[in-house]
C-alpha cells in the first residue's frame, strides 16, 4: 500500500458524476477516508520504527558497526520526522473537510480538483497558483 515516498496511493477514485456539485457532502466524505487511511499507515509506520529501533539499538565494539547503525537509526529518524510534519497537514486538511473549507486554493479561492487533491490529499492551493509559487521560490531562492 504504502509507497517509499509516504504517499498514499491505494485507494480507489471517486467516480465523478457530471451533476455533482464540487466538494459535496460524497466528495468530502471520499477524502476524509483518503486522508484517515493515510494518517493512520504513517502513524503503523512510526511505530513499527519505534520497535524497530529499540529492538535493534546494540552497543557495537566496533566503531564501523556502531557508526553504521547510528546512521541508519538517523536515516529512520529524519524520515519519521518529514511523515510527522506530514501527519500536521493531514490533520490540517480534515480540519478543513469539517469546516467546509477543504478543495479551494488558498490564494485564489478557486477549486482545486477532484484528481489534483487525489494525487495530492493535502494540497491548499490549484495547480496555476503552486506553479506561480515554485517559479517565486526558484527565483528568489536561486
Amino acid at each position: 500500500m504504502p509507497t517509499n515516498d509516504s504517499q498514499f496511493t491505494h485507494f480507489e477514485p471517486y467516480d465523478l458524476d457530471s451533476g455533482e456539485e464540487y466538494m459535496c457532502e460524497a466528495h468530502r466524505e471520499h477524502f476524509k477516508q483518503i486522508l484517515n487511511a493515510w494518517k493512520r499507515q504513517l502513524m503503523e509506520e512510526v511505530d513499527s520504527t519505534i520497535h524497530h529501533l529499540q529492538e535493534e539499538a546494540s552497543n557495537f565494539a566496533d566503531p564501523s558497526d556502531r557508526a553504521s547503525q547510528e546512521e541508519e537509526f538517523s536515516l529512520e529518524l529524519r524520515t519519521r520526522d518529514r511523515e510527522r510534519k506530514l501527519i500536521r497537514k493531514i490533520d490540517e486538511a480534515i480540519e478543513r473537510i469539517d469546516e467546509d473549507d477543504y478543495g479551494f486554493c488558498d490564494a485564489c479561492g478557486i477549486e482545486i480538483g477532484i484528481r489534483r487533491l487525489e494525487a495530492r490529499p493535502t494540497a491548499t492551493l490549484c495547480i496555476d497558483c503552486k506553479t506561480l509559487a515554485e517559479i517565486k521560490e526558484k527565483q528568489l531562492g536561486g
